[in-house]
């Protein structure tokens, strides 16, 4: 008699970036540094995390990096910096003011939601080679090991890639869900053999640092 193969459980936490300096601009590769708020954001959301992470992966734009290099520090951690979690490379449009970005774009963003193939941004990354990015490297999250709880420190762009993937939306109508900085999201990871199942166990926990 063998026993049933359950599969590995995995947890992964989704933890956008705080506040970055620089004020109401496009930010994909751009690459400010956070402002005095959005560390405390960041320090404020790890702690409601209460969590006893394995890894801690980040995105090398420092928006993120230098958050997460301080707390594997503290928590004796190898840190994991890997490219392919940056955001969407926006090129043109990139650091541009958000104002004049909205009225440059509004015509690839009004398409996009009919095509989730419309938007690309000029001398950028398009949307399908974001979302084909993004999904690569999550599903490389199954091969760690069992009872792996990790730590994901990226952008807005990637948890809107993320997320409605685990819930089944349309990648194109994700702007109901709130995104807003330092958000914290928790998904569940259930791999068995070539299988993947996903569950979102909280999103956005509350953050009181204004």
């Amino acid at each position: 008699m063998t026993n049933k193969d359950t599969g590995k459980h995995i947890t992964v936490d989704l933890l956008r970036h705080g506040e970055p300096r620089g004020g109401d601009i496009l930010r994909g590769r751009v690459d400010p540094q956070l402002t005095d708020r959005g560390w405390r954001q960041m320090e404020a959301a790890a702690e409601r995390a209460e969590a006893n992470w394995t890894h801690i992966v980040t995105s090398p734009l420092q928006r993120c990096r230098d958050f997460a290099h301080r707390l594997a520090q503290g928590r004796q951690l190898e840190l994991q910096i890997e490219d392919d979690w940056q955001e969407i490379d926006y090129g043109d449009w990139d650091g541009m003011p958000i104002a004049e970005w909205r009225a440059k774009s509004a015509p690839q963003f009004r398409s996009f939601r009919e095509d989730i193939t419309a938007l690309a941004p000029p001398n950028g990354e398009t949307f399908i080679e974001f979302r084909d990015r993004v999904l690569g490297v999550w599903d490389g999250l199954s091969g760690l090991p069992a009872g792996s709880h990790v730590l994901l420190v990226t952008h807005g762009g990637v948890m809107r890639v993320i997320l409605p993937t685990v819930l089944g939306m349309p990648l194109n109508q994700s702007y109901p869900l709130h995104i807003p900085f330092a958000c914290l999201s928790r998904v569940l990871l259930n791999v068995t053999g070539k299988n993947r199942r996903a569950s979102l166990l909280f999103h956005n926990a509350a953050n009181p640092v204004q």
